[in-house]
């Protein structure tokens, strides 16, 4: 995981982005996501409707997925979040496995829902804690769910855009570079005229993670809470 800093900077980053909605869903295994949108509740004087899948005190839902995958064909969930073990320049998400896809070397648990998600959700937000070349590539070794234009990827390390059908570096973390950026990445990226540094997380949005954020995420990330208290 990366340090407390970096993990403050991602979370500051995709909750701005979610600004001005009304629902955000957050699935399974998603710690950072999570506290980004607990973060952008507070921020919304909690009138941003938030689900976390896996937690009993914040998900309105009793029938799992499939009362999620029902908002979203109803238009009443304005955002998710995927990962996966590879994303590609395109946007493109792979949960499925690695290698060639006739014998893949290794196989995952599945995409449970996910290209159904990509598809309606108008705001789909990547994330990755990890920005290495081995987990952003040129092309997935398979398409679990395609990208598409307005996209972003928020990472440990950058926030990227999908423009005209390509990541484009839209900010940088504090203490990455351009040339940093290229090496940590396994595909070649332009950038926006006015890329910048990422604005970390103001004197407010601290205050909140570290207190409401950190205690709505003790039942069910605590590892995270306990780091955004420290």
């Amino acid at each position: 995981m990366p340090d407390r800093e970096r993990l403050s900077i991602m979370i500051a980053a995709i909750a701005r982005l979610l600004q001005g909605l009304r629902h955000v869903a957050v699935g399974a295994a998603s710690p950072v996501p999570a506290a980004a949108t607990l973060l952008a509740r507070e921020l919304a004087g909690r009138r941003l409707v938030v689900s976390i899948l896996g937690s009993a005190q914040h998900n309105p839902f009793t029938d799992g997925g499939r009362e999620l995958f029902d908002c979203a064909a109803q238009g009443r969930l304005d955002a998710f979040f995927l990962s996966g073990a590879q994303i590609d320049a395109t946007g493109a998400v792979n949960l499925l496995g690695l290698g060639d896809p006739r014998a893949p070397d290794r196989r995952f648990l599945g995409n449970f829902g996910a290209p159904y998600l990509a598809s309606l959700v108008p705001n789909v937000i990547l994330c990755r804690t990890d920005h290495g070349p081995r987990s952003l590539v040129e092309k997935v070794d398979f398409v679990t769910a395609p990208g598409r234009d307005g996209q972003r990827l928020v990472t440990d390390r950058c926030v990227f855009v999908r423009v005209d059908g390509r990541f484009v570096l839209e900010s940088r973390h504090a203490g990455e570079t351009s040339d940093s950026l290229r090496a940590a990445t396994g595909f070649a990226f332009a950038e926006k005229p006015d890329a910048g540094i990422t604005p970390g997380p103001d004197a407010r949005m601290r205050d909140l993670l570290e207190g409401p954020v950190a205690e709505a995420m003790q039942a069910v990330y605590p590892d995270l809470a306990a780091l955004l208290r420290r």
